[in-house]
């Protein structure tokens, strides 16, 4: 249980200004913006603010994060690897987020994310998913994965 004044650390009141969560998010995003200006003019720029985000998670978020790294960078070698919210995402030629992961622990939720944004081409019909929970990554959601970012960027 919490005490009054750990609840004031992440909670407001009308009036009383941003959570530490929010500031944490905003300080993530301006920091984000920094490497998305230099990782889209240098992949090496990107795979470098995409490595260290990586670092920082906790497991087995980092773990999950590492293998979808290798999983979109074969999969879609033309995708640019930068951080978007402090998270690793993938953007197409135009700086485009196509694909994002999200950990867990940045949350404190019970599943990581995979995502794709409204520029990836997985439009089916009228309805389709956008994104995904992952506890796991086994080799029968790798294989679903790879499919969704090859079909994420076809043209």
């Amino acid at each position: 249980m919490s005490t009054k004044a750990e609840s004031k650390k992440t909670t407001k009141k009308s009036g009383e200004g941003f959570s530490a969560e929010e500031k944490a998010a905003m300080k993530a995003r301006a920091q984000g913006l920094k490497a998305e200006a230099r990782a889209s003019k240098n992949r090496e720029e990107g795979e470098k603010a995409v490595a260290a985000a990586i670092a920082q998670m906790a497991e087995p978020d980092r773990i999950m994060a590492a293998r979808l790294h290798e999983i979109i960078t074969e999969s879609a070698p033309d995708l640019m690897p930068k951080t978007w919210y402090g998270m690793p995402a993938y953007a197409n030629a135009d700086g485009k987020v196509i694909c994002f992961f999200q950990a867990a622990s940045k949350f404190g939720v019970r599943y990581a994310t995979f995502g794709f944004q409204p520029d990836a081409n997985l439009d089916d019909g009228n309805m389709w998913a956008a994104s995904f929970a992952l506890i796991e990554l086994t080799a029968v959601e790798e294989a679903k994965i790879k499919a969704l970012v090859k079909k994420a960027v076809s043209g």
